[in-house]
Parts: C-alpha cells; structure tokens; sequence
C-alpha cells in the first residue's frame, strides 16, 4: 500500500533536499487546482489552505525568498457581487495587466486564467504600491471561455463548484 506524503507541516513546505515544486500554470490549473475544487486526491500533498486576505503577504507562512503557494477561498466583497475582498490588515492587492489565459499543452483548451496582483500598503486609492507580487488562479467556467471547443467534447460547468483559487507569492 502506498504511503500518502504531506510535506506541509504547520502551514509551511518541507520538501526533502534536493526536491522543488516548480510547476507550470496549466500544472496548478488542472493538477492541483481543478483536483481540490472537485475533492479529488492531489498528485502531493503540497499545498496549504490559508486564508490569503487574513494576513499580510510577509506574515503567510512559508520561505519569504522563495515562491509560496497556497489554495484559498474567494471572498466576496459584497454580499451580491463578484468582486473579490482583497484588503488585508495593512493594505490591498490590486490587478494589473489583463488575465492570461492557461491553455493545456495538448488541444488549444483553456483551462484557466491567471490573474497578476500588486500589494499596495495603506487603503485605496491613497495606497503605496509595494514589490509583493501574487498571481491568482481559477478555473474557466462556460461563460468566461471563448476558446474554440472540439464538436463532441464534454463541458463541466465548474460555476458553483469555483470555491477555491489558487495563489502564489513573491516579492
């Protein structure tokens, strides 16, 4: 019987000497992010569940010098709208650029998007824009692919399910 590795322990990556975790955006979408918003096993257990909006970027756990993933829910803003709650206790993360689409290597599909997010300390629009980048990922749902689909492909409406995104840290 194979052993289940987890290589988070109190919130932060231990991997053994010698080992990276450096995957590629189709990687997270499909491997890791899809996997945990259907409750399927992930390929390792690699990625902590934290609260991204709770905490200032240089208080989430793990190795400040390095990259630092983490799975998260969205919050809200309002209690009617799309618009995600980005505000921390001394700042806010604010888009930039346009979303890139994550297309898998194989088929021309979208599978994702890739959202780049800047930290600015202080509270909108008066904020001080910091070197603390993120990059949030989520999954396509129907009515955000324009991608061209094959005539007898399966579509999963991922709508309701699109609970969690995933985040990854650098300054």
């Amino acid at each position: 019987m194979m052993e289940k590795l987890n290589f988070v322990k109190n919130g932060v990556l231990r991997l053994p000497p010698g080992f990276r975790f450096h995957p590629t955006d189709e990687e997270l979408v499909v491997q890791y992010l899809r996997r945990k918003v259907l409750s399927w096993p992930l390929p390792a257990s690699i990625i902590p569940e934290v609260d991204v909006c709770k905490a200032d970027p240089w208080d989430l756990p793990g190795d400040l010098e390095q990259e630092r993933y983490f799975f998260s829910t969205r919050e809200a803003k309002y209690p009617n709208g799309n618009r995600s709650n980005r505000a921390t206790l001394s700042g806010y993360w604010k888009a930039t650029g346009i979303d890139k689409q994550i297309v898998s290597c194989s088929g021309n599909q979208v599978v994702g998007m890739k959202k780049t997010l800047v930290f600015y300390r202080g509270k909108p629009p008066q904020g001080t824009r910091t070197d603390w980048i993120m990059h949030e990922y989520r999954l396509v749902t129907a009515d955000t692919c324009n991608a061209p689909h094959k005539k007898n492909q399966t579509q999963v409406n991922f709508g309701s399910l699109l609970s969690f995104h995933l985040y990854c840290f650098y300054l």
